[in-house]
């Protein structure tokens, strides 16, 4: 009974001393008068609890509903909301560093050591330094090279939906097109980075599981994150026996492929891939190493295919979902006397097509939560509505902010009427608008896009993206006739970092 009075006591003190240090925090916060949870500016529980649930999206947007631009989400973390800010916090010049939630995408080694990444790395100079000399490989130019490949993969798409859904005695059969585009986008990958295809459109499955498996570490990135230091008790934790979905499987994934790339480096010689362009920079560059290679292998398996999958599910859904913007779409397309696969270069000058693409990019952000920065030396100072006036406040140097865009891209001033619908309309000149006026709302959009992210972290692949949101959207709705297979129901979102879509069920027919 004693040792029980003993642990009791023990508890007691331990809770008291837990609860007196988030006060003590609250106190001592320069944040306590900012709106927001009540839990919040205690702790981060409170945002891990929203993140666990996957209603951070809603949670947010509301909250800058009720609240205004300026939303305290965590004892020292703030989301902001205004799109005058997205070229300070997010500027070319990387002012604002990335925050620890992404050392979670950092992968520990064997030997307990933690290597990190192009986007897991918080120091710009390293960031820099790595980016450098694989850059080139990302540019429009080398995306249009590309293309032969693409094609290669989007006639094996074309191939196997009309073998399975469009021709002959399977001609009306249900395809789930979500599933279909991520077979397409993680076969291309696999051409494009490794010299191979992972063979899922010729299996017409997700084999071994591997497609959802990629979905696992993003999950838990999406709440550990929330309390970085977890991590280090958790995937990061050499002496626990319990696995949890980490980035490591990816970087176990890319060094295995390099490995087997080194035994038949002789006959992968003439390849044209993403690892053969990587080992020539190594071979001519002393400052790139192996480990460097592996980490760009990691890059672009993280980046490479469930971007791009979730932005064409999402102008797919869109479509069929708004059938005058999709029948004004294939009347473009057809007028254009396209040959498929079509060309970047005949499908960049088409401008419902165009405007279908960057409606989806705004409505239908890849990431779902805010793009964690630090805020420097210099402080923050940013517009703050009271209840009499609106007046400003500093937000000092160490500060988490970040903006999330779902909010951002939703907002009326930006992109006009009826944010939250799709409307492809808003990115085209409207009748009567001059030359100078729809330049400049053009330009008010596109700079509070962060479809991409922003400033000198963007997205690397964000041109080869594009050529191939162009090419596929472009040629599997010029080539068919698709319809929802039920109208009233829902495709099925998983709210996590990335906001993946699932489960789009269409009928099928030729033109």
């Amino acid at each position: 009974m004693a040792v029980l009075s003993l642990l009791v006591k023990a508890c007691s003190l331990g809770l008291v001393a837990l609860v007196a240090h988030f006060v003590l925090a609250y106190l001592r916060s320069s944040l306590k008068k900012l709106p927001g949870p009540f839990a919040a500016k205690f702790t981060n529980l409170w945002r891990l609890r929203v993140h666990y649930k996957q209603t951070h999206i809603e949670t947010t947007q509301a909250l800058h509903k009720k609240y205004g631009d300026v939303v305290q989400l965590g004892p020292n973390v703030v989301s902001l909301a205004d799109p005058r800010l997205v070229k300070i916090v997010y500027s070319t010049r990387g002012t604002y560093r990335k925050s620890d939630f992404y050392t979670i995408n950092d992968a520990m080694q064997p030997d307990g050591s933690i290597v990190s990444n192009l986007f897991a790395t918080r120091d710009n100079e390293f960031h820099a330094q790595k980016l450098r000399p694989v850059q080139k490989l990302y540019s429009l130019q080398n995306a249009r090279e590309f293309q032969p490949m693409m094609d290669a993969s989007l006639e094996s798409l074309c191939h196997q939906l009309e073998e399975r859904f469009v021709e002959g005695a399977n001609t009306g059969k249900t395809c789930d097109i979500a599933d279909w585009i991520s077979y397409f986008t993680w076969d291309f990958l696999g051409d494009m980075t490794l010299g191979k295809s992972f063979g899922f459109m010729e299996a017409g499955d997700d084999i071994g599981s591997m497609i959802a498996n990629a979905e696992k570490p993003m999950r838990y990135f999406s709440v550990v994150g929330q309390i970085p230091v977890l991590d280090k008790w958790l995937a990061k934790n050499p002496r626990i026996p319990l696995k949890f979905p980490d980035f490591s499987v990816v970087a176990g994934f890319c060094v295995n492929q390099f490995q087997e790339r080194m035994k038949t480096l002789d006959a992968a010689k003439d390849r044209k891939d993403y690892m053969s362009a990587f080992l020539k920079i190594q071979q001519e560059d002393p400052n790139v190493t192996i480990p460097d290679v592996i980490g760009y292998l990691i890059i672009n398996i993280l980046g490479g295919a469930d971007t791009t999958s979730i932005i064409l599910k999402s102008i797919f859904y869109y479509l069929l979902t708004h059938p005058t913007a999709h029948s004004t779409l294939v009347t473009e397309l057809h007028s254009a006397n396209l040959t498929y696969p079509p060309s970047y270069d005949t499908l960049e000058s088409l401008p419902y097509l165009s405007a279908c693409i960057q409606e989806a990019l705004r409505i239908h952000p890849v990431v779902g939560q805010i793009l964690e920065r630090v805020v420097p030396s210099s402080g923050l100072t940013v517009p703050y509505p009271t209840a009499d006036s609106k007046t400003s406040i500093t937000l000092l140097p160490g500060t988490i902010v970040g903006m999330n865009p779902w909010v951002v891209h939703r907002r009326e001033e930006v992109y006009g009427e009826n944010p939250d619908e799709y409307i492809p309309e808003r990115w085209l000149q409207g009748k009567g608008e001059a030359d100078t006026e729809y330049a400049a709302r053009i330009r008010a959009m596109k700079d509070a896009d962060l479809s991409f992210g922003g400033g000198n972290r963007v997205c690397l692949g964000r041109p080869l993206a594009l050529v191939e949101l162009f090419k596929t959207t472009a040629m599997v709705f010029g080539k068919y006739k698709m319809e929802l297979e039920n109208p009233d129901e829902e495709w099925v979102l998983h709210k996590q970092w990335f906001v993946w879509p699932h489960r789009v069920r269409v009928k099928m027919s030729a033109y």
